[in-house]
């Protein structure tokens, strides 16, 4: 289920997509509805809501009277993000176990050790943990082994050893990886360190395929965000400080004043990776022009911070505008750690380092800034010209096996290319 931006308002104080409030009657929608197990009709309750600092969805939930049979799913009713997500767990004890998840239909799930996935689209989406998506496989195999035992006996004999390792796996006391991939980039798995990275959780990002666009529905037009209405796109080359080559696109919506502007490199990758270090000593230092590459990764020491380069988009902003992104992302990117079920350590921790970046912000707290960028795509303003500026050290460096792996470089073909 669906919905264009410009269906999500109906005049400006009737919203269908509401915030949960415990003190508002919640618009619930129900539907008769034919229940595939016994034939009859059921009923299928529908709520249109947000989940708090995550996204749009569809809760759903049918339950039939005549053969008692019920139901649940959540279907992600929100954009699609730029880029998919890969989200690799070590899962070790229980405690791993009760790891949140938002998965959406998107999402397939692998345990590599068993050679056991769940393929996109042959679920729903829902909010659950890592026990509850083993269990509901596992109810899964279960009822269809009984019509397999008459069918195929040999078939229905390896299922059940299959079954039997798999449920084991529910004990928490072996071991293994849980691999969560999601074309749409809408799905999460909790971080038990947040606001620090967690050694057992692994986050990539890649390039949605062709395929996975088809499969989506995304349509190859320069279709705005906000309303679903033509919207016109305007890029301009440029050049800053004389060191990189920049494109500044600007989208502008007449239909309803959305306005949005986002900067690419204008050059190929570099030959070596930048690593740009600014002490953050007085507050001239906060208006220094940054331009951040979508490969770059931000580092505040102090805070044992570290932003992955796809965090946010690229941009170009100031040292302290940067900041406040990152203070904006680092509750976005985390649903499970406000409101009132989120984890009180977790939370307090959250908080005591969003009022950190609040006091570098202020000019409260000095810190060391890193802007580290393999493709050396990203800049840092030098406030002293030509001159040695002495609260910033740019550096230049080759780039690791890994990352030229990462960037495509390992399997680039530069030499007779047109050859087949």
């Amino acid at each position: 289920m669906s919905a264009s931006r410009e269906n999500l308002q109906l005049g400006k104080d009737k919203l269908i997509f509401r915030d949960l409030n415990a003190e508002e009657e919640p618009q619930v929608t129900e539907i008769e509805s034919l229940c595939l197990q016994c034939g009859e009709n059921g009923i299928t309750k529908l709520l249109l809501t947000k989940i708090p600092f995550y996204k749009e969805v569809v809760i759903m939930s049918f339950y039939c009277d005549n053969c008692k049979w019920k139901n649940n799913e959540l279907q992600p009713a929100s954009k699609i993000q730029e880029k998919g997500v890969t989200y690799k767990l070590k899962v070790e004890n229980s405690k791993d176990l009760a790891r949140l998840v938002v998965k959406t239909e998107w999402a397939s799930i692998m345990i590599p050790e068993l050679e056991f996935e769940i393929p996109s689209q042959s679920q729903g989406g829902t909010v659950t943990n890592i026990e509850g998506i083993i269990e509901r496989a596992c109810s899964g195999i279960n009822s269809k082994l009984e019509h397999l035992k008459k069918e195929d006996p040999d078939s229905a004999a390896k299922l059940e050893d299959f079954l039997k390792e798999l449920t084991k796996l529910r004990s928490g006391d072996i071991p293994f990886t849980f691999i969560l991939r999601d074309c749409s980039g809408n799905s999460f798995l909790e971080n038990l360190c947040v606001p620090l990275a967690d050694p057992q959780l692994e986050v990539s990002y890649f390039e949605i395929s062709r395929e996975e666009t088809i499969m989506l529905g995304i349509v190859a037009s320069s279709n705005e965000e906000s309303n679903s209405k033509l919207a016109e796109t305007n890029a301009q080359e440029d050049l800053r400080d004389e060191v990189l080559d920049v494109v500044i696109m600007s989208t502008i919506c007449e239909v309803c004043d959305y306005k949005t502007t986002e900067v690419k490199s204008g050059s190929g990758i570099e030959p070596y990776g930048i690593r740009a270090t600014l002490k953050i000593e007085e507050h001239r230092d906060l208006t220094r022009d940054v331009l951040k590459s979508d490969t770059c990764r931000i580092i505040i020491k102090e805070l044992e911070l570290d932003v992955g380069s796809a965090a946010f988009k690229s941009r170009y902003s100031t040292v302290e505008g940067i900041l406040s992104t990152i203070k904006e992302q680092l509750t976005e990117s985390n649903p499970f750690i406000t409101g009132d079920s989120a984890d009180k350590d977790r939370k307090d921790k959250m908080e005591t380092l969003i009022n950190q970046i609040d006091e570098i912000i202020s000019g409260q707290r000095k810190v060391t800034f890193i802007m580290d960028d393999p493709c050396g795509n990203s800049h840092l303003q030098s406030l002293e010209g030509p001159e040695l500026d002495a609260n910033l050290t740019i550096e230049k460096y080759e780039r690791t096996w890994e990352q030229d792996d990462e960037l495509g470089l390992l399997d680039m073909k530069t030499e007779n290319y047109e050859e087949s």
